[in-house]
């Protein structure tokens, strides 16, 4: 992979990465340093894909793969992380996601893929290796869990 793919890959897709990450491990620094390894990794593997939607999976499911093994490690574990600051965002945008980022794991990637990446069912199925049924299960069980956090 040259230069100018790998600076159209991080252009293209480091932010939506970033806030994946950062619903994984609720701290920017350690967002930040998944996405990273996911980039080093495209770059020194350079794997082929069919197409910017492969290239798009690929990313998304190496990202969320980092993610956790980063909250298995027992470094992760044994420390205690700061509380990141969401003051730069308005004040409705930082109480809805608190409160995704307060949702299980489970729920949350869901929420997260469905509503701010803009996936489809059957896409988050594929990337979290589930049903689409279990994926539309998930949706609607975090939807019922944010609703009742956020009307309160």
């Amino acid at each position: 992979m040259d230069t100018a793919q790998m600076e159209m890959a991080v252009a293209r897709y480091g932010e939506s990465l970033l806030r994946l990450a950062f619903t994984y491990t609720r701290n920017m620094a350690d967002a930040q340093d998944a996405v990273q390894d996911v980039f080093v990794s495209l770059l020194t593997r350079a794997p082929a894909f069919a197409d910017e939607g492969h290239r798009r999976a690929w990313l998304i499911r190496a990202t969320i793969n980092r993610c956790k093994n980063l909250l298995r490690s027992a470094w992760f574990r044994k420390t205690v992380p700061l509380p990141d600051d969401l003051g730069y965002l308005p004040p409705e945008q930082d109480a809805v996601l608190s409160a995704v980022l307060a949702l299980p794991e489970k729920y949350r990637a869901a929420i997260h893929l469905y509503y701010y990446e803009d996936c489809s069912i059957r896409e988050i199925a594929a990337l979290l290796g589930k049903k689409p049924a279990t994926v539309g299960t998930l949706l609607a069980r975090g939807r019922t869990l944010l609703k009742g956090v956020l009307s309160e």
